[in-house]
């Protein structure tokens, strides 16, 4: 039999996942369960003689006020505007087109080579936006008429700009981890560093498997036959082509594992170091300053307005006992600690298909860290494999937000059976870096433990 407080924890996790299909707007939703729990708590505590361990009472409104003071005084995620600031206008910067010109000429005469190449251009764009939108928006602009004029199949283009953009997601700087770190209260340098390395492992594997289908498949990517010959030229262009965004990398990221500054300061120095390689590339104006400034502000007010919304939820469950009911139920699950460990994997990859990361991040990870910690993991390597568990939601239908990102801006002729066909490989791909991970923690503890030591 259940106990009172564990009805109302279910009661109120379930009326989310049901709320959620009314596509009503998340925030609201986080907000409005709050309101509406804390109220039946109170009722129940001041009137019904609940269990009074449990339930919370007027208090609880004051306790709002100060965890929403907190998140927004809070100077870890003053870094998120300034990298949301950095993707933005960078790819307005003009820094992209380059390096797809030159790296089509330069690796599109090999069989796969202009899949490898948007691969590669989505490596070098996550380790500087750390932006997901951005990134397969521009991805898809530049490589999508290029591959379906040199006869690659429809899904298989598809599914290379899809995932290359998703991979801004993990490899720092990422605003995902920014994120995660915060909510358990762990360096945002440790997670970096642990990311870094499961990051460039998916991408080579995305590589693996283009050039692996290109010489099986060969009708999935056909040769191109009017690329100019390769010479010193071309080799100097692709690489004066890829010094400004590895210079901006190294800035960026080298600063934070170097310890001269932290996150915060380093996400100023992106921002400074996008825009004045837009100046260099004489794309920069004033009007284009106000619009990046202008989206900057409103995708801030959107993870903000999350992040307010699920502050107060997860305030309202935890004073219900959600913690206490999420630990128990976990632990009661005839597993091994590993087991419970897959179990929570497979909560999250099952929840992406319906929640967006943003949610999941903030309201399932607060939830089982503790457990995990319990259970004696170290939580960086959790929170990584999390990550990348929780990286398969902007591929997987139905709200895989990629797939809408790309589908907006693709040629008319693709259809969107055509880019769900094309993610399938790769959501297979990133399930084996879960795996990878999981069975290799050292994949993220070395250069943490390395820089930094145990």
């Amino acid at each position: 039999m259940f106990e009172t407080y564990e009805i109302l924890v279910m009661a109120m996790l379930g009326s989310f996942i049901a709320l959620i299909f009314t596509g009503f707007p998340v925030a609201w939703i986080l907000a409005g369960l709050a309101v509406v729990f804390s109220c039946v708590g109170i009722i129940g505590y001041e009137y019904l003689d609940w269990d009074t361990y449990y339930m919370t009472n007027w208090r609880i409104y004051g306790t709002f006020v100060q965890r929403i003071y907190a998140q927004m005084s809070n100077w870890v995620l003053v870094a998120l505007p300034m990298f949301i600031f950095m993707g933005l206008m960078l790819e307005r910067s003009g820094v992209a087109e380059k390096l797809m010109v030159n790296f089509v000429r330069l690796f599109g005469r090999f069989r796969g080579g202009l899949g490898v190449s948007v691969i590669l251009i989505g490596i070098l764009f996550a380790a500087s936006t750390g932006i997901v939108g951005a990134s397969v928006v521009l991805l898809a602009m530049l490589s999508m008429p290029v591959m379906l004029q040199q006869n690659y199949s429809k899904s298989f283009a598809s599914g290379i700009v899809a995932s290359s953009g998703t991979l801004g997601i993990l490899i720092p700087p990422s605003i995902m981890l920014i994120i995660m770190a915060d909510q358990l209260s762990l360096s945002v340098g440790n997670l970096f560093m642990g990311a870094l390395m499961p990051g460039l492992m998916l991408g080579f594997l995305y590589i693996a498997y283009v050039i692996s289908s290109a010489f099986l498949n060969p009708k999935s990517c056909e040769l191109p036959t009017d690329l100019p010959p390769v010479t010193w030229g071309l080799i100097k262009e692709t690489l004066l082509a890829v010094l400004p965004p590895l210079g901006l990398i190294l800035a960026v990221l080298g600063s934070i594992f170097l310890g001269i500054v932290s996150p915060t300061e380093a996400a100023g120095v992106g921002a400074l170091g996008a825009t004045l390689l837009a100046i260099v590339n004489k794309r920069f104006s004033f009007e284009m300053l106000a619009d990046v400034c202008r989206r900057t502000t409103v995708t801030t007010a959107f993870v903000f307005g999350i992040f307010l919304g699920a502050t107060a939820f997860a305030v309202v469950l935890r004073t219900l006992g959600g913690d206490e009911f999420i630990s128990e139920m976990l632990q009661s699950i005839p597993l091994s600690a590993a087991g419970i460990v897959i179990v929570i994997l497979l909560i999250t990859f099952v929840a992406g298909f319906f929640l967006d990361w943003l949610e999941i991040s903030l309201i399932l990870l607060p939830l089982v860290g503790p457990v995990v910690v319990e259970l004696g993991f170290d939580l960086v390597w959790f929170v990584i494999l999390f990550a990348l568990a929780l990286q398969t939601s902007f591929l997987t239908p139905p709200v895989g937000f990629s797939l809408f990102y790309l589908k907006g801006v693709a040629p008319p002729n693709v259809t969107t059976l055509d880019i769900y066909k094309g993610v399938i490989p790769f959501i297979l791909i990133q399930l084996l870096a879960v795996s990878l991970v999981f069975y290799f923690p050292d994949i993220v503890l070395w250069l943490p433990q390395s820089m930094y030591g145990n």
